[in-house]
């Protein structure tokens, strides 16, 4: 299993999870395209494309960064027109940017909507359409969403609808270009974690920092989307998986170390079905659900 030598392009990857993603893969002495919005540091988020490019390059890997905001067009297709300039082409893309506001109908402003839908869903729908040309001359593309698995259950809509249709609409991408693309090889899945992951997300607008103690480090859907890249793409395509699930059945048994804080339970995440994806032994999680009952 290696990564050495492809070029892999990261939406949103100047923190957090997209950054983890980035830092894994550079380790095997990958070309990183960091296309996110960061250019300036913010007073309340870490990291910016420059930061994030220092560390994927300490970590072995080349380092693109690019100033990209995922809404516009002309902006992606200039990043993946660099992208391949630099780096000879594209082989794996994440789709890792996304925008959060779990609340309810009467407490969305539109403008909340149309910014969750322009990035989730249009955004993942505009960077794999730009990326495609170029992942169908790729050997083993993948094609990753950070998105969950299609429960239609009532429970995961109606505290946030808008939320969750934005969300949703980046797994029905996964549905629909992994039957589209299926003869190409062009593997496309979705990746979700069962627990809440230590982001900024997490801090700012769900639990604040005592609920960061009760996450797991983005470390786990780093390995687990290493492990993913390294599937036969022919073979690997339309799965919706759940992060330690998929691991454990890969061989990993040890899931402390992926633990913020050991002494502390776990957070479950949204949209995790209740069947399917069974949790590791020993893996516990709080009978709550995020955003709510008091988190």
């Amino acid at each position: 299993m290696s990564l050495s030598g492809k070029t892999i392009f990261i939406t949103g990857a100047s923190r957090g999870i997209g950054l983890a993603i980035a830092k894994k893969c550079a380790a095997d002495g990958a070309n990183i395209v960091i296309a996110a919005k960061s250019a300036e540091p913010h007073p309340s988020l870490p990291g910016t494309i420059y930061t994030a490019a220092d560390e994927v390059r300490a970590a072995g890997g080349e380092a693109l960064p690019l100033v990209c905001d995922i809404r516009f067009e002309d902006q992606v297709e200039d990043a993946v027109t660099k992208a391949v300039s630099t780096f000879g082409g594209i082989d794996i893309l994440v789709n890792n940017a996304s925008a959060i506001f779990p609340r309810g109908v009467l407490d969305t402003p539109m403008k909340r909507f149309d910014l969750m839908h322009q990035v989730n869903m249009r955004g993942t729908y505009l960077t794999t359409q730009k990326c495609l040309p170029h992942l169908l001359k790729a050997q083993n593309p993948h094609v990753l969403m950070l998105s969950p698995p299609l429960d239609m259950s009532e429970k995961w809509f109606a505290p946030h609808t808008a939320y969750s249709m934005a969300k949703f609409g980046m797994s029905l991408c996964v549905l629909g270009m992994a039957g589209e693309f299926r003869e190409e090889g062009v593997a496309f899945n979705a990746l979700w974690p069962r627990t809440a992951i230590a982001t900024a997300a997490i801090a700012n607008i769900l639990a604040g920092e005592d609920g960061m103690k009760m996450c797991r480090t983005p470390e786990i859907l780093a390995d687990a989307a290493y492990m993913i890249f390294n599937q036969n793409a022919h073979d690997f395509s339309g799965n919706f998986l759940i992060d330690d699930t998929f691991l454990f059945e890969h061989g990993v048994i040890d899931f402390t170390p992926y633990l913020m804080d050991p002494e502390q339970p776990l957070l479950p995440d949204f949209f995790v079905p209740e069947e399917g994806y069974p949790a590791p032994p020993g893996v516990k999680v709080l009978d709550v659900q995020l955003g709510h009952d008091g988190l």
